[in-house]
């Protein structure tokens, strides 16, 4: 193992595998919780080959590695024999919320092939260029040839993702390329256009679909999975987990080719059977619904489609649009759905371009030139995955630009004559036979505020450079109070006053149990202290709201008052940042209850367990009031 020896040296020098509670990584540093801090030898670390410095923050010893850290961390879990853990931002805080693990998984699998993937782009969209100019023929071999180098990374763009798949999930890589192979298999790819179908399911519905083979006698329902995305990641997840299942099953002896050919074995069928009707299912009901909604109302339609059509092509459901639009093009002869996505390039290479101009990160300036060329081309994966999607609020911005530049098109009824290109390429199959019209016009015009409008918004509330990692020297850990006893599963009272059942408050989401389970208490002092030992996962930027997840596991969130995120932290003082170590009793928020109620909230705080069906049960005190740190919540000690 190339970082076997650092690993070794880190270890010893943190105080050893014995004073190690546990290690996670971030983009660039290892994050120990160690036993006793003092038994660490910092300035030996510092001044390693491969640590870059050393950090102390939040309750974590952090070695500092640079870009390679997983690598490192890898090396670290094996030679320590640790528990491999989950990474986390860069702040220290684990991600949290389905959004925020959605985009580190996608940015993860997608970081490895950003460079070539713009490379591709660019070259796909200047060969297209080339064409439109005269300047190529696109039956000529240097076409040929230039097209399968732009467009041969998009055809087996699955192979590459089953690799940073499979290795973000945990699995071994090429375990996820062969699974990414099978599903692009030309012999199965063509069988469709080979042949009638043995026969047709659910015929006579949107869900109708021809099977062509069978598997074991279950139906195969084939698709097209070449350029596709969610589903070798999803088959990568369930790899992962399958593979790690026949590690520990399998006899060391054979698990060399056991181990991967029962994981084949098993997963590649189910994709076929499982991931694929439902992406073709998904694909069949959002053609359906569109087509619908086009008929109640263009600029509606416009709306959903364009702001919508980059989300529809990350899960592979834009498929099910292309046979609505080539029947439209047989008959009656033109096609309005697929033209109201032609502002969604332009809004997202507006929204790059504001990214390329004000960022001072040097690789995504880097990566944001390639990425605005191919955008304008129409190639939308490199800016979408290496920029749009990281950063978060561009990609938002260039939905909502999308979505304007969609309705626009509805309004003035751009219409698709041919099956064009992508990108400016697209615009001349908006030309009728007589020539250039307002619907023509109102295609650029749709175009142009797409992009203006997903420039401005970047620009200004982007929030482009307020996440960049620096590294400072951290601030002073908090006091830490007197260690309060709390047992394995118990959650304590993090206030004093009286108790009572959610159902009984005046919020509807937390009365319903919707975001979990557990108890609300009427405060009758401000002061909120830790329930238990753990980290703090979420700290809202009002201060109202905090959200711990406890060493045990169970993810806590604390909600002081009703709409008291209103007052936007007046009255409110945190002691606490995302990402600190807590320990059971520490204070974590002050807040003025006298002058929270006289601006007119309420102040019933729930204090719920956000993932309670983790447990097998969640008790709650039957006790009328409760001071700090008196049990409130008490959970099965171990975890479904």
């Amino acid at each position: 193992m190339k970082y076997e020896q650092l690993a070794k040296d880190i270890i010893k020098n943190v105080g050893g595998r014995e004073n190690v509670n546990s290690v996670v990584h971030c983009i660039t540093r290892l994050r120990f919780k160690l036993k006793d801090e003092s038994k660490a030898q910092t300035e030996v670390l510092k001044n390693m080959d491969g640590v870059v410095t050393v950090m102390k923050s939040g309750g974590q010893y952090q070695v500092v590695i640079g870009n390679h850290v997983s690598d490192v961390y890898k090396a670290v879990v094996a030679e320590g024999g640790f528990e491999a853990a989950k990474p986390v931002d860069e702040d220290g805080g684990e991600k949290t919320g389905l959004f925020n693990r959605f985009i580190d998984m996608i940015s993860g699998i997608f970081t490895p092939i950003l460079g070539v993937l713009a490379a591709s782009g660019m070259i796909k969209g200047f060969n297209a260029l080339f064409v439109a100019i005269g300047w190529l023929d696109d039956t000529g071999g240097t076409y040929q040839i230039l097209n399968a180098i732009g467009d041969g990374l998009f055809y087996f763009l699955p192979i590459l993702l089953g690799y940073t798949a499979m290795k973000k999930f945990g699995g071994t890589p090429f375990l996820g390329m062969v699974i990414a192979m099978a599903l692009v298999y030309p012999a199965l790819e063509g069988i469709p256009a080979s042949g009638d179908p043995l026969y047709t399911l659910f015929a006579g519905t949107m869900f109708e679909s021809p099977v062509y083979i069978e598997f074991f006698g279950i139906p195969v329902i084939l698709m097209t999975y070449s350029m596709s995305v969610i589903p070798i990641i999803v088959s990568a997840f369930f790899a992962a987990k399958l593979e790690k299942f026949f590690v520990k099953v399998i006899p060391s002896v054979v698990r060399m080719f056991l181990v991967p050919m029962f994981t084949l074995l098993i997963i590649i069928p189910l994709t076929f059977i499982i991931i694929g009707p439902i992406a073709t299912w998904a694909s069949q009901l959002l053609g359906t619904a569109t087509v619908g909604v086009y008929d109640l109302s263009p600029i509606i339609a416009g709306a959903f489609l364009g702001g919508l059509w980059l989300v529809f092509v990350m899960f592979g459901l834009h498929w099910g649009l292309v046979p609505i639009a080539m029947n439209n093009f047989a008959n009656p002869g033109y096609d309005p759905i697929l033209a109201l996505i032609f502002a969604h390039s332009f809004a997202l290479a507006g929204a790059i371009l504001a990214v390329w101009i004000k960022t001072r990160n040097q690789k995504t300036k880097t990566l944001s030139a390639p990425a605005f060329i191919s955008a304008i081309f129409g190639v939308t994966e490199p800016g979408m995955y290496g920029i749009a999607l990281p950063l978060k609020k561009p990609f938002i911005f260039t939905v909502i630009s999308s979505a304007i530049g969609g309705a626009l098109l509805g309004f003035f009824g751009t219409t698709g004559y041919v099956m064009g290109g992508l990108g400016v390429f697209q615009l001349p199959s908006f030309i009728p036979d007589a020539g250039i019209d307002m619907t023509v016009i109102g295609a650029i015009i749709a175009a142009g505020v797409g992009m203006v409008l997903a420039f401005v918004l970047t620009f200004l509330f982007g929030g482009i450079n307020k996440n960049e990692s620096t590294e400072t020297v951290a601030p002073a850990e908090p006091e830490k109070p007197e260690a309060v006893a709390v047992k394995n599963g118990e959650i304590l009272s993090p206030l004093t006053g009286e108790v009572k059942v959610l159902a009984d408050i005046k919020d509807e989401t937390f009365a319903s149990g919707m975001l979990g389970q557990g108890v609300a208490i009427e405060p009758t002092e401000g002061k909120v202290v830790a329930p238990a030992n753990g980290t703090v996962s979420a700290l809202f930027p009002t201060k109202h709201a905090i959200g711990i997840t406890t060493d045990d596991g169970a993810e806590l969130l604390i909600h002081v008052g009703m709409d008291t995120v209103n007052l936007e932290g007046k009255y409110f003082t945190a002691h606490v940042a995302q990402g600190d170590r807590i320990e059971a009793g520490q204070l974590l928020v002050e807040f003025d209850a006298d002058k929270i109620k006289e601006a007119g909230y309420i102040l019933t705080t729930p204090v719920i367990v956000t993932n309670y069906n983790d447990y097998g049960s969640l008790l709650t005190t039957e006790a009328e009031d409760v001071k700090v740190n008196d049990v409130i919540i008490t959970l099965d000690s171990e975890k479904k």
